[in-house]
């Protein structure tokens, strides 16, 4: 039997998944695992939580609590996430593991006995006050390139410049707000150099990279690649194995990949199995492609510098934004994991994450979209066909799959349909296509629908009881086959297909156990027709429409979250006199008022400021009726930038106390306030 292993990016433990984690990295990675386990290949999926690194340490500084308090609890919690999705991982561990330790450290040493990690000197900012060393996070200061404040030890999140801490202009430390300088640090180096050319054969070469990953690695290589940082001054993290490097750490990227091989070895020890050798049978990994060339170039030049075979294929999944606009989970801009389970079905996200755009493009969740899709797709073409169907087959035939009669050209061509239907999406699969198996999945059933209306089984069992036979026959194999062929997307979904069918059902809660790693449902079934006879048990809807109340209750909420947010950015913080003298304060004059379509909270206002009508968007509306506005006078923010607020432009802000009492004033229109 041929195995495969299949690893995740280790999602970050420093807060729970949202939906661009699931569709960039664990949905597809699931699809491609479900497939293979229903095809016969021994498949073991491993993921972890990654662990160690600066931002957890600032924050756990920040908060005065230990860095394995953040990660014990966001491990569990994105274990909860993943399980709620239906990911079938077999094992999900840590990098905090003792076992994962030892392997990184095993890595590291081995890799420099071999004479590719060497020491440095280089320059490193220090803080008296703290009396340490500051790794990238624990730095901030101003962009050298685009001059914006608040960048990082590590990237400007303005103009996404890399950079080092001693690169920023006006640097202080995030933990006591003190003013490094640059000291000399001896820190552990990889020489990755050594590895362009065997590299550059690698990526050119490999024709299971998708264009997307291959491209950007070429890219990166071609720039020529210089050696690597390995280690950090710190104390969160694996110990550097060497003498005299008391205090030095594995850099994170150093030792995270190996969490695919730790977590692999965790749960092939527990079953008495060799986790190697599913790696060197086929090993592919599904990530987003921000990390990319951490996948293509700085894991296979540590695999290569051991000799450990290198991946099959390296699978980047595109971006997620949030109704037309980048996902921000500092600005509330995020739609998480369990908020979304709390009201809509995981397979509902399965499905729109998969259809929504090709694996290797980005793309936007948007809940009108998504309300569009699952209503006309899920719903009026899949759920529908199946339920006409088994609807029929109880109404005419007393729940069995009828004999069918002769068939027409009609019939023929739409057997023919069925019968290669599984090889077609089966490709796709293989291929890392996801969407395009999905495609044709949703582009039979629609066919279908208009086969069963030409048809007209109600009709024709009155007048040509035959053809009503051979209709249903054939709609009940489809309905057969799209119980197996949509199991890796839709697993809950085709659960209940089989159930109202009467065959085995997959095995979808949570992570897989050791047992249940041979599926009940095979995939060549899906060529294989029931018997006519064969009893169809008495079904309900599979899926339910969104309504728009909900829809709207949803954006709703991420706007007003997003609004809050915001408010919070620009007023949390403590500010100077002379910053305040800039706040222009002017009194106006409401003169429309009315509420925003979709919003409970939110009115749009029109306000006269003296030499302009200004349009604001207030969050006034439970303890206010338009109407009462009308007329009064209050205190405006003039000088505010525009901003849009459930899609509406506001231009200014209304101040009011933190129970949303307006601030009124007897001014004159137009008069500033000093």
């Amino acid at each position: 039997m041929s195995k495969l292993f299949i690893s995740c990016a280790l999602p970050y433990a420093n807060g729970p998944c949202h939906l661009g984690h699931l569709r960039s990295t664990y949905i597809p990675a699931d699809i491609y695992a479900r497939y293979n386990r229903m095809n016969g290949v021994d498949t073991v999926m491993v993921c972890a939580t990654d662990e160690h690194g600066t931002p957890i340490a600032v924050r756990a500084e920040q908060e005065n609590i230990s860095p394995k308090d953040i990660t014990d609890k966001y491990h569990e919690l994105i274990g909860n996430d993943l399980k709620s999705c239906n990911i079938s991982l077999d094992s999900f561990r840590r990098t905090t593991d003792k076992i994962h330790y030892e392997m990184a450290q095993e890595f590291f040493k081995e890799l420099y006995e071999k004479g590719y990690i060497y020491e440095k000197t280089i320059d490193q900012l220090y803080c008296d006050t703290c009396q340490r060393s500051l790794p990238d996070r624990y730095v901030e200061g101003t962009c050298p390139h685009c001059e914006s404040e608040g960048a990082r030890g590590d990237q400007c999140e303005v103009c996404g410049r890399h950079l080092d801490p001693t690169e920023l202009v006006e640097p202080h430390c995030l933990i006591c707000d003190g003013t490094p300088h640059v000291q000399q640090s001896e820190q552990y180096y990889f020489k990755l150099h050594e590895f362009e050319e065997p590299l550059k054969k690698w990526i050119n070469e490999n024709d299971k990279l998708p264009k997307n990953v291959k491209n950007f690695a070429k890219e990166w290589v071609n720039e020529g690649l210089k050696d690597w940082i390995m280690t950090r001054d710190m104390n969160w993290g694996i110990p550097v194995p060497l003498e005299d490097s008391e205090g030095k750490v594995l850099y994170v990227w150093a030792e995270a990949f190996i969490g695919y091989q730790s977590s692999a070895n965790t749960w092939a020890t527990e079953h008495g199995l060799d986790w190697k050798s599913y790696w060197d049978d086929k090993t592919v990994h599904f990530i987003g492609k921000d990390i990319i060339y951490h996948h293509t170039i700085f894991w296979p030049s540590m695999l290569m510098g051991r000799d450990i075979k290198l991946p099959y294929s390296v699978i980047g999944g595109g971006y997620l934004s949030l109704e037309g606009r980048k996902m921000s989970t500092s600005k509330g801009w995020v739609i998480w994991v369990k908020d979304f389970l709390d009201k809509f079905d995981s397979d509902l996200l399965r499905y729109y994450m998969v259809i929504n755009a090709p694996l290797n493009k980005d793309t936007d969740f948007s809940w009108d979209d998504f309300q569009r899709r699952i209503n006309n797709e899920l719903t009026d073409n899949l759920g529908n066909y199946i339920h006409r169907t088994f609807t029929f087959t109880h109404k005419f035939f007393d729940g069995k799959i009828p004999e069918p009669g002769e068939y027409n050209e009609e019939d023929k061509e739409f057997e023919r349909k069925i019968k290669e239907l599984p090889d077609k999406v089966a490709e796709c699969i293989e291929n890392f296509e996801f969407r395009d198996g999905l495609q044709e999945i949703m582009n039979l059933t629609k066919s279908a629908n208009k086969y069963f209306d030409v048809k007209k089984p109600w009709k024709a069992v009155k007048e040509d009881e035959a053809s009503a036979r051979t209709c249903l026959y054939l709609s009940n194999q489809l309905v057969h086959a799209l119980s197996i062929i949509l199991t890796p997307y839709l697993p809950e979904a085709t659960q209940k297909i089989r159930e109202v069918i009467g065959m085995p059902t997959e095995v979808v809660d949570g992570f897989t156990n050791f047992e249940d790693r041979i599926p009940n449902v095979n995939w060549k079934e899906a060529k294989e027709f029931l018997e006519a006879g064969h009893e169809i048990k008495k079904a309900k809807p599979l899926f339910k429409k969104i309504e728009d109340k909900i829809i709207e209750e949803e954006k709703e909420k991420l706007y007003a979250l997003d609004e809050t947010e915001e408010e919070d950015e620009n007023m949390s913080d403590l500010i100077s006199i002379d910053e305040f003298a800039k706040v222009d304060l002017v009194v106006g004059q409401i003169k429309e008022a009315e509420k925003i379509e979709g919003s409970k909270k939110l009115l749009r206002v029109q306000v006269d400021i003296g030499d302009e009508i200004r349009q604001v968007v207030a969050g006034i509306a439970e303890k206010y009726e338009p109407e009462d506005l009308i007329d009064r006078k209050v205190i405006v923010v003039a000088n505010l930038q525009p901003a849009k607020l459930f899609g509406v432009e506001s231009n200014g802000m209304l101040l009011a106390t933190d129970s949303i009492e307006l601030l009124t004033t007897e001014g004159n229109v137009g008069e500033h306030i000093k």
